[in-house]
């Protein structure tokens, strides 16, 4: 696996790209990320580096990770994520990553969580149709027959069920970077991302690219 980056989404917007044509991007704040602790093979069996993100204040970081940061010469950082590499990196402790590792027109990965939604129904849910909305009827949006009484006899698994909607990790494969600013760390992504505005994404190399780059 490639290095990735740790990053804030702040919102959606439209920009142009290099051909002239308006694409609706996300902008993700993407780093800085210090390099907090590299893992090697022979010491910890694989290899790895462990990364920051989003300056925090001293006294809401407990006295262990206060002095893991310390130990690897790192200021306060809310944020902690392992990446794990096919071979040694070339980064040492203290190291910092930024968007430099990515380039206009690269198609990236993102790895987010989305919205929670909280307890909703099948219709909003899973998108079913519901019942008739005509006067009279009382299932508009109830779920429905879920099984038969005596064959099968029970309710199958994945029988869609009102529940908990949302708050789940998604990955969004093959976005393609239309525009990068390296002085305020800012990756404009063409297409949508999950999570809401001010959530925490990783960043990584697109690892299914498409043949054709362009589409995103």
């Amino acid at each position: 696996m490639k290095l990735a980056l740790l990053g804030k989404k702040l919102g959606m917007t439209q920009v142009y790209d290099s051909e002239n044509q308006l694409v609706p991007v996300t902008v993700i704040q993407a780093g800085p990320c210090p390099v907090v602790q590299v893992k090697n093979a022979d010491r910890d069996g694989y290899h790895a580096i462990q990364i920051g993100f989003s300056a925090q204040k001293e006294s809401r970081l407990t006295k262990g990770k206060l002095g893991h940061l310390k130990k690897a010469g790192v200021s306060p950082v809310a944020r902690l994520r392992e990446i794990r590499l096919t071979e040694a990196p070339e980064q040492k402790e203290g190291d910092v990553l930024d968007v430099t590792l990515f380039a206009e027109g690269e198609m990236i990965d993102v790895v987010g969580t989305t919205k929670g939604k909280g307890f909703q129904g099948v219709v909003k849910r899973f998108r079913t149709k519901g019942g008739p909305a005509s006067h009279g009827s009382m299932t508009h949006r109830r779920v429905g027959s879920i099984g038969l009484c005596q064959t099968p006899g029970h309710v199958f698994k994945n029988q869609i069920m009102p529940g908990h909607m949302g708050s789940v990790r998604r990955t969004v494969q093959n976005l393609r970077v239309v525009k990068i600013d390296t002085e305020k760390n800012l990756l404009l992504i063409r297409g949508n991302i999950p999570g809401a505005n001010g959530d925490t994404v990783l960043v990584r190399a697109s690892k299914k690219t498409r043949k054709n780059t362009q589409a995103a």
